[in-house]
């Protein structure tokens, strides 16, 4: 039973990052045909996922496909990150104007 249960489990792979110019050489290689996606995974240890969508943004950036180009998605993610810590401030305001209120009565 035991050997059945860690058949099916692989281990887990640690998470990586990449430079930008690593991730546009692998796009290149992808794109001049050479080489299919899986290969340029699988020769450079990566995961086929990663490489499919680091070539899908490439395609978005380029306006060959719809999506949100990478600076879009930066300035959501900050917009984000500033939205969550205005609401942070908003809630903490809302406390110290209800704290104050009582103390004052």
């Amino acid at each position: 039973m035991f050997i059945m249960e860690s058949m099916g489990k692989r281990k887990a792979r640690p998470r990586r990052s990449f430079t930008p110019e690593f991730k546009a050489e692998m796009v290149e290689l992808c794109r001049r045909g050479d080489r299919s996606v899986g290969q340029v995974a699988k020769d450079f240890d990566l995961t086929e996922t990663a490489v499919r969508d680091w070539v899908r943004q490439a395609q978005v950036d380029a306006g060959e496909r719809d999506g949100l180009t990478s600076s879009e998605r930066e300035e959501l993610v900050a917009l984000r990150r500033e939205n969550r810590r205005l609401r942070e401030d908003v809630d903490i305001l809302k406390r110290a104007t209800a704290f104050f209120a009582t103390e004052t009565r």
